[in-house]
């Protein structure tokens, strides 16, 4: 595995701090300007939360979560090289993480424990949405008031759970993201 570059940390304890890329097929870290507008949005709530980084690839925003007052961070990566590099810069920058070696779909049919925030940011090539939100729906994964942020392509189309209402988006080039907050289903629709 060759590093390739480096992604800035913009906020926090560990701002400035640069995590090592690999080279790898379908990586594609989420913009520096998307990363700190979503992390603007999360302000609020982001101290003591749980986050999932679901498809953590570098662990950029799970990492950018632990620098701005995160509680923890669950980091799951199918991909061995990307989980040693993951586990190699939590290391090196002294920052304490979960990282878990799996494919998500299959992590979330074990036992859940409630996240506060998480990161749905797949390999754009997986289209993999709609069955994720699913899972982590139907799972017991998300607090009643969880805050969920998506990343896709823009103009892509795929179902989320009812229970998700749109809180902000934007774009930058040819991505959209989103952010979202769970609620309650309404008993009487």
């Amino acid at each position: 595995m060759t590093a390739t570059g480096r992604i800035r940390i913009i906020g926090g304890t560990l701002r400035n701090s640069r995590l090592a890329v690999p080279e790898l097929p379908g990586l594609r870290p989420t913009a520096e300007r998307v990363r700190e507008t979503l992390f603007n949005w999360l302000q609020p709530v982001l101290a003591g939360s749980r986050c999932l980084d679901a498809f953590a690839g570098t662990g950029a925003l799970g990492i950018e979560a632990l620098s701005r007052g995160a509680a923890a961070v669950t980091f799951v990566e199918r991909d061995t090289r990307l989980a040693a590099a993951l586990r190699d810069n939590l290391s090196r920058l002294k920052t304490a993480g979960a990282v878990v070696g799996d494919d998500i779909a299959r992590w979330l049919t074990g036992p859940a424990t409630p996240f506060d925030v998480v990161f749905l940011d797949p390999p754009f090539a997986l289209a993999a949405w709609a069955d994720t939100a699913a899972l982590l729906e139907a799972g017991g994964w998300l607090t009643p008031t969880a805050w969920i942020y998506v990343e896709t392509p823009r103009g892509a189309s795929f179902t989320l759970p009812d229970t998700w209402r749109p809180h902000r988006q934007g774009h930058a080039g040819e991505v959209a993201y989103a952010l979202y907050r769970r609620a309650p289903a309404d008993p009487l629709s």
